[in-house]
């Protein structure tokens, strides 16, 4: 072989590597407890999932859509939800700071924050 081969060979391992690192820490869970509800670049909802009950609820946006949030044992997610494709509904459970709940066509977002709002 000769040293192009070993020094390619050598780039794409490293990053290889460094991708599968980044893909484990990115989908760590995460350690806070503050969640914030996001509509139209707004914050609406602040929560602090260790202290919130059970229940669910509905956002409504302007154009007359709907998600339903649903908080239950300490976890946050969207329950159902009237736009055409269900990929926040399908996300699951929130978990990871660097993986938000999204709903384009409401322009929801559910994410983890640094801590509770005022």
């Amino acid at each position: 072989m000769t040293k192009g081969v070993k020094l390619l060979i050598t780039v794409v391992a490293v990053l290889f590597i460094g991708s599968i690192i980044w893909v484990i820490l990115s989908h760590r869970a995460s350690e806070s407890t503050y969640v914030e509800i996001v509509q139209n670049n707004k914050v609406i909802y602040t929560f602090d999932l260790s202290k919130e009950k059970d229940r669910t609820f509905r956002i409504e946006d302007n154009n007359g859509g709907w998600n339903e949030i649903k908080i239950e044992n300490g976890r946050i997610s969207i329950s159902d939800a009237d736009c055409p494709d269900h990929t926040c509904v399908k996300t699951g459970v929130l978990k990871s700071e660097t993986m938000p709940i999204v709903c384009l066509p409401h322009k929801l977002v559910i994410r983890f924050s640094e801590k509770e709002q005022s």
